[in-house]
């Protein structure tokens, strides 16, 4: 305890606190219409594919809206950015409890990118939170400020009860006070120190031009214009990421021509793609695969969300001590386990809710070592870096429901989904172990310093024996 005190006291506990809170309300948004889709399914009709890529719609925004909002971030005042944000994650809480008569499909599929937009607060919490405070204690902070992720806790609570009681458009309109307490702490406490470099107004386009264009690729694909089905859902995550990466300057472009990155994306896409994508989905998984009732479920999701929250800031803390690289090792191969447990024994209810806790106690910490890696990897683009690589989780975050509901609706059962990202899970793991030797070089404890460490190979080059 007094050591956690310490490590507060290095820095800005005030702004941490409200980078806290910000990605607390955000995230509570951005999952909103996954303990609400099976309230909202009785009013609007859609299968089961449309209903994972309803709730998917607020994680890939989320995720495509982190490139350029961390590019943002990187050129401009943090604490303006995070007030920005806050407003437009609100705009659904706004418009559905005002909306005459039962919203479209179409309609619930913009607002789902505006949902996404608390989702993005994770590429301007973090690296402001982390902006005031040494590096040996980064792992720490950075999992406490991510443990916003708590947020989704309130929706399986919230949320179900509330629409049970006046109806789930009304539901929404809970969200505004806890979007108003996070504004409210960002404008008095919001602390921002982080090295800044770009051009604001380009930067603004930047991330204007995505968000609208978000808005147009999800219209395009539900009107079948990049394939019928399944297809043009399959692409619009590598359509959106395209379009955002094309959208940063060269020189941040670069860190995408580096081995390092892609592999994090890919661990990242695992751990907290694994959280939100289920956080998301799971209700819905509850109530078809084990005839759960609505807020029973909903219950269920929400303590399952605390969990892999709560945990988060362990997993940079357990980081810190023994470095992310070793951390993850473990943790990745325990969710490709859990994964293949669930699709070889679709196991009964009891089991099926034990194996779901240990994916998201290893969603947590998994989420917590990795960007434990980010600072000492990165130093001085952590803004830039948060973006690209959260994107990859939301990306994850998003195929998981897709293809949950791909899987239920063409064979009649979630194994193919399961089996699926515990595939994915261990090629992340044995990625992993080729790479455990070079990383160690920078992300042990005792070999981290002031100066950023040598990058890795570009893609397509062979890496030293220095390295």
């Amino acid at each position: 305890m007094k050591n956690l005190q310490q490590a507060l006291r290095s820095g800005n506990w005030r702004s941490l606190l409200a980078c806290f809170l910000y990605f607390d309300t955000g995230f509570t948004v951005w999952v909103l219409y996954g303990p609400l889709a099976p309230f909202i399914g009785k009013d609007v009709p859609m299968n089961a594919a449309e209903q994972g890529f309803l709730v998917a719609v607020p994680v890939l925004a989320a995720a495509i809206l982190r490139v350029t909002l961390g590019n943002l971030y990187q050129s401009t005042d943090g604490r303006r950015i995070a007030l920005l944000g806050v407003l437009l994650s609100a705009v659904p809480a706004v418009v559905l409890p005002l909306w005459p008569g039962v919203p479209s499909y179409t309609l619930l599929l913009v607002l789902g990118v505006f949902l996404g937009m608390g989702g993005a607060s994770f590429a301007v919490a973090l690296p402001m939170a982390g902006s005031s405070y040494p590096p040996k204690v980064q792992g720490l902070v950075l999992g406490l400020a991510a443990a916003g992720n708590i947020g989704a806790m309130l929706d399986g609570f919230l949320f179900p009860h509330v629409a049970s009681a006046l109806g789930w458009q009304f539901a929404t309109a809970a969200a505004l006070p806890l979007l108003g307490l996070a504004g409210l702490a960002l404008f008095a406490w919001g602390d921002d120190r982080g090295e800044k470099t770009g051009d604001t107004a380009r930067a603004l386009g930047s991330f204007a031009a995505t968000l609208a264009g978000l808005v147009v690729l999800v219209l395009a694909v539900h009107a079948g214009v990049f394939g019928p089905g399944k297809t043009g859902v399959l692409l619009l995550p590598l359509i959106g990421a395209l379009g955002a990466i094309a959208l940063l300057p060269a020189r941040y472009r670069a860190v995408l021509a580096e081995r390092d990155t892609w592999v994090l994306m890919l661990i990242y896409g695992i751990t907290f793609g694994g959280f939100v994508g289920m956080s998301s989905y799971v209700t819905l998984l509850l109530t078809t695969l084990y005839q759960l009732p609505k807020l029973e479920a909903g219950l269920f999701m929400s303590l399952l969300a605390f969990l892999g929250a709560i945990v988060r800031p362990m997993g940079g803390s357990l980081a810190d001590r023994v470095t992310g690289v070793r951390a993850l090792l473990v943790l990745l191969a325990l969710i490709s386990l859990g994964d293949f447990a669930f699709a070889a024994w679709m196991p009964p209810l009891g089991g099926g809710i034990a194996l779901l806790v240990c994916l998201y106690l290893a969603f947590g910490l998994g989420n917590g070592a990795t960007f434990q890696l980010v600072p000492h990897r990165w130093k001085g683009k952590t803004g830039l870096l948060s973006g690209v690589i959260g994107a990859a989780g939301g990306i994850g975050g998003f195929y998981l429901p897709v293809v949950m509901g791909i899987a239920k609706e063409n064979t009649g059962s979630y194994q193919m989904g399961f089996a699926t990202f515990g595939a994915l899970a261990a090629c992340a793991c044995g990625a992993l172990v080729l790479l455990r030797t070079q990383w160690l070089t920078w992300a042990s404890p005792a070999s981290v310093t002031a100066s950023e460490p040598a990058p890795s190979p570009v893609l397509g080059q062979t890496a030293t024996a220095g390295e």
